[in-house]
């Protein structure tokens, strides 16, 4: 059992990244192309520094694992728009985005919600309650409002935020609406996050279904 743990995690990190490779270039089919262009233009830049200081050999071992550190970089940052790109303008879209948050994050999708499915998701973290919405800004005050004020009632002492998810004035884009949550200030304990999830299980609705997709997490590129 032992032996073969070492082997499956390599072939398991493989099999990822042949998979994102394939989601990624179903929205950006030049995918292919561009990463070999960026490792043979980089090597190539190598070498040629190489042989102009006459220490090619040098230089060209230099140069491939720099040429595979830029490779993946232009990867990651391509797989990540991709995957924004596949959710983007659908139900839940925001939701989708804010599940793949780290540890210590707790996503309520849809708890408040209009016929005009504008969407307002909760999120319960060290900087205290998030509200997310997603819909028009005309709209979307007013539903925040609703929920800030529900929320309130029950952990009345916990700082609560409100982000708006979309594409208007005043508005976070869904490829920036996690680092947006990310840099808020830590004002909670882990133990103090743990309480109050609890209290505010009684608020929870059912929640609505969110996009599927292959989204990044932690805006980091694919490991391996």
């Amino acid at each position: 059992m032992s032996n073969a743990a070492p082997s499956e995690a390599p072939k398991g990190r493989i099999a990822q990244i042949r998979e994102t490779f394939r989601l990624t270039r179903k929205a950006d089919p030049t995918i292919g192309w561009v990463l070999l262009g960026i490792f043979l233009a980089v090597f190539a830049a190598m070498l040629l520094i190489g042989f102009l200081l006459h220490l090619t050999w040098f230089f060209g071992l230099i140069g491939l694992p720099l040429a595979l550190l830029a490779t993946t970089f232009i990867f990651g940052r391509r797989a990540e728009r991709a995957a924004y790109a596949q959710v983007e303008g659908q139900l839940g879209a925001a939701a989708s985005v804010l599940s793949t948050l780290k540890s210590g994050w707790f996503v309520t999708p849809a708890v408040g919600f209009t016929k005009s499915q504008d969407l307002v998701h909760r999120v319960l973290g060290r900087p205290g309650i998030i509200l997310v919405s997603e819909g028009p800004s005309s709209r979307a005050t007013a539903l925040l409002a609703i929920e800030r004020k529900k929320v309130a009632r029950f952990v009345s002492e916990v700082p609560i935020f409100e982000i708006q998810c979309g594409d208007g004035e005043g508005q976070v884009p869904l490829a920036k609406l996690q680092r947006e949550v990310m840099k808020l200030p830590r004002n909670l304990k882990a133990a103090q996050v743990t309480q109050i999830r609890r209290r505010l299980d009684a608020l929870t609705a059912s929640p609505l279904p969110i996009p599927k997709g292959p989204m990044p997490k932690g805006n980091r590129a694919p490991r391996g």
